[in-house]
């Protein structure tokens, strides 16, 4: 029997943090794309060229995300049933990321970059195998570079991890991080002026303070659904 799909508000909630995440992949990111599109030959850089490369370099990249979310979300599974009521610690922790989320969304708190730290030793490992792939003229090429991109330390990409350990499992963890890579597409596909004026949209105060207050708003309804979980395992309980 194949895995239950995840709810519909989640992955939506997935989605909507990639894209209005969108201002800090283009400053994070952008240079990487436009690096990777101008090292390509000047006789094989036409449009549809490129186009498919940077489509293969995010590709790459969003598998790398779902292979993430799938090893992260399996090991918050087999806590989650060795470990009696760890899934409502998962849940709970799943919480307060969206709330941190929220902050960082609006510009109010942005400590989330501060957990990219813990990913630099791996990429240290990563970087020299991504730098012997290129220049990159092929689209199986560009896959390949993506999908080690998608290991470069992002506190926004952390903090989703974290939240896939109460996903309920590897299916839905690799799910969920592929809604928040799509979500973030936009962002990564559009260059120059396009760019410009997206991350002059993503970054408008009026429009993060929406998003963060959107995700506040399904983080007090998760909060209300594991607060109905906790009460209805304890009346469950034996005495």
């Amino acid at each position: 029997m194949p895995p239950a799909t995840p709810d519909l508000p989640p992955l939506a909630a997935a989605f909507v943090v990639g894209l209005l995440g969108g201002a800090h992949c283009i400053g994070m990111c952008g240079g990487i794309m436009s690096a990777l599109s101008f090292a390509v030959p000047p006789s094989l850089r036409s449009p549809l060229r490129l186009g498919g490369l940077l489509l293969g370099y995010n590709l790459g990249r969003i598998a790398s995300y779902m292979l993430a979310g799938a090893l992260v979300a399996t090991l918050g599974g087999w806590i989650g049933d060795g470990v009696p009521r760890a899934r409502f610690v998962l849940q709970g922790l799943a919480i307060v990321l969206l709330v941190l989320m929220a902050l960082y969304l609006a510009g109010w708190w942005r400590g989330l970059t501060r957990l990219e730290a813990g990913g630099r030793h791996l990429w240290r490992h990563l970087e020299p195998i991504g730098r012997r792939l290129m220049p990159v003229v092929h689209v199986p090429r560009a896959v390949a570079l993506g999908a080690i991109w998608g290991w470069l330390p992002c506190g926004l990409v952390y903090s989703m991890l974290a939240w896939s350990l109460a996903a309920g499992g590897g299916w839905h963890g690799a799910l969920l991080m592929g809604a928040f890579g799509l979500g973030t597409l936009p962002a990564l596909l559009v260059t120059g002026a396009a760019a410009h004026r997206l991350t002059r949209l993503v970054r408008h105060p009026l429009g993060r303070t929406l998003a963060a207050l959107l995700m506040l708003g399904f983080a007090a309804w998760q909060l209300w659904g594991l607060i109905a979980a906790v009460t209805a395992g304890h009346h469950a309980s034996p005495a």
